[in-house]
């Protein structure tokens, strides 16, 4: 079996799910779409040492704290992001490994 070096070290999922009329409040509605050109747009200008892919994903299934965004490898959930808040997960996390406490989701186990 061959092996790859993984293209990307970090990634950032962000939800663009959208439900049709009459059904729960999706992020994709919240401005999920506009969410994936910021942090984008963000990485590039901060010029980060690591590979980095910002992606769409579809439903997390937590809707009711969306706009949903997940970085990996460190598997940080982040709720209720809003395009104000881009910058400094970019700054914070991506570029100095600390997750923004105040955004991030904590799950019971």
């Amino acid at each position: 079996m061959k092996t790859f070096q993984p293209p990307y070290e970090k990634h950032i999922f962000i939800c663009t799910n959208q439900r049709g009329e009459g059904q729960r409040m999706c992020c994709g509605e919240k401005h999920g779409t506009d969410l994936i050109a910021a942090f984008k747009q963000a990485v590039k200008e901060k010029k980060i040492p690591v590979q980095i892919r910002v992606q769409r994903a579809g439903c997390f299934d937590i809707c009711e704290v969306g706009p949903n965004v997940i970085v990996y490898p460190e598997g940080v959930y982040y709720g209720k992001v809003s395009l104000g808040d881009v910058a400094e997960i970019v700054e914070e996390h991506l570029l100095n490994n600390r997750p923004v406490e105040r955004l991030r989701l904590n799950f019971a186990r």
